[in-house]
């Protein structure tokens, strides 16, 4: 009975004291990112697939211009934190969206926006997802790599 009081207040003792504050926690950083305790948030993570409309090659192609002016201008104003195309693959999925909202309504409202999306050229798949809050932070970086714009 000793030896299991002695693993009982071992094992209760390390989950209470087990965790430790970070010395690199930055408080004003984490605010501003909508940081959780664990430097965490929720974004909607998106993927697009082939659409049910087919349309000809004009009006794909404005479609798909809109597209990317789309992307940019969510970007720009810090609501889409990761956009990317995929290989060609057996599911018909076409790209990713990782966006800077918690709410699916919300990120319905600005796929709504989507040119492609709205005319049903590309369709969308939403999940909530919980990663880290430093995400929109690569952005600033990723400018300094491209040298042209889409």
């Amino acid at each position: 009975m000793k030896y299991l009081l002695t693993i009982f207040l071992l094992i209760h003792f390390s989950v209470i004291y087990g965790q430790s504050d970070n010395s690199k926690y930055n408080k004003a950083l984490a605010e501003k990112l909508g940081a959780d305790d664990y430097g965490m948030k929720m974004y909607v993570f998106v993927i697009l697939k082939t659409g049910t409309r087919t349309a000809d090659k004009n009006t794909t192609d404005s479609l798909f211009r809109g597209h990317m002016q789309n992307i940019g201008r969510l970007a720009d104003s810090g609501k889409l934190v990761v956009a990317g195309p995929m290989k060609k693959n057996d599911m018909n999925y076409r790209g990713i969206f990782i966006l800077n909202v918690s709410s699916l309504e919300e990120a319905n409202l600005l796929l709504d926006t989507d040119p492609a999306v709205k005319a049903n050229l590309l369709a969308a798949e939403l999940f909530q997802w919980y990663g880290s809050a430093a995400l929109p932070e690569y952005l600033k970086y990723h400018e300094m790599l491209e040298k042209k714009k889409f």
